[in-house]
């Protein structure tokens, strides 16, 4: 009989709602062993978009490893941390994602 495969562990989950109804969704998953396409060990979305269009995204889906949209163009991603990946999408998000991020990037809702 084959033992049960090991799954990943939910690391990280934040959605912040803002007033005009953006949408900042921040998921992240620590697999349960790294592979040549995600050798950080994690898998991770990092989301931003307002009125359904995406503004800012980085992930890292299977094929493309990790990478990131901003303002509808996609490009690598060079993964050094979690706390670094956090960092750089709050900064893409405050230049690409619009006025209510920019006047209060804490507000968590």
């Amino acid at each position: 009989m084959a033992t049960e495969a090991r799954k990943a562990a939910l690391v990280l989950h934040e959605k912040v709602v803002l007033a005009d109804g953006a949408i900042m969704e921040l998921v992240v998953w620590r697999l349960p062993e790294a592979a040549p396409e995600r050798p950080h060990g994690l898998k991770y979305r990092l989301y931003f978009g307002r009125a359904g269009k995406c503004l800012v995204r980085y992930d890292n889906e299977t094929g493309k490893g990790d990478h990131r949209h901003v303002i509808g163009r996609e490009e690598p991603y060079q993964f050094v941390s979690l706390p670094q990946l956090r960092l750089d999408f709050e900064r893409d998000v405050m230049r690409f994602g619009g006025h209510d991020a920019k006047e209060d990037p804490g507000k968590r809702g």
